[in-house]
């Protein structure tokens, strides 16, 4: 038996390559708040992780950023994070914690996950593929297959995401 409802096509897909203890991360966030705002789910935005080694937390808050993303608020504990990176580089994985029990998350799950490690692998296969398509840095974009490297600048980056987002789109009405 054959359905006849349409087919909607899969909304185009935003990977964001970002690392929490960066600091030009924490300068991108502005951009990432407003594609979040003006594509809704239209646009798939999903969290890519390329920790650092110079950044001795960014492991472990990339798997504290899928705990989060498992517990339904992956965006908010991102932001949250990048916001306060200072105190990521001070405090480390309690500061994690803290920022998972201050969203309402349950902080007693989240000190479990960097215990057991239970988000490594995800962390790792990003890592891995973002090495794979050229990612050398934080923040990278990558969206139709387009890889823009933010870096230390994200002058014009949000605009040609929104063009490609805006094409990607329009070719899919």
């Amino acid at each position: 038996m054959s359905d006849p409802s349409p087919v909607r096509p899969a909304v185009p897909v935003l990977d964001v390559w970002c690392e929490l203890q960066c600091p030009d991360c924490r300068g991108a966030l502005d951009d990432v708040r407003a594609l979040r705002a003006r594509y809704g789910d239209r646009l798939e935005l999903r969290l890519r992780h390329f920790p650092l080694e110079k950044h001795k937390h960014s492991f472990a808050a990339a798997q504290a950023a899928e705990e989060a993303l498992e517990q339904g608020r992956g965006w908010e504990f991102v932001e949250a994070v990048l916001g306060r990176v200072a105190e990521l580089d001070r405090a480390g994985e309690p500061f994690l914690v803290e920022v998972a029990r201050e969203l309402g998350l349950d902080a007693e799950e989240f000190d479990t996950a960097l215990i057991d490690g239970r988000h490594i692998l995800i962390v790792d296969a990003d890592q891995a593929e973002g090495k794979a398509i050229g990612v050398s840095g934080t923040p990278t974009y990558v969206i139709d297959g387009e890889r823009l490297d933010g870096g230390k600048s994200q002058d014009g980056l949000r605009e040609r995401i929104e063009q490609i987002a805006d094409r990607l789109l329009a070719a899919q009405e």
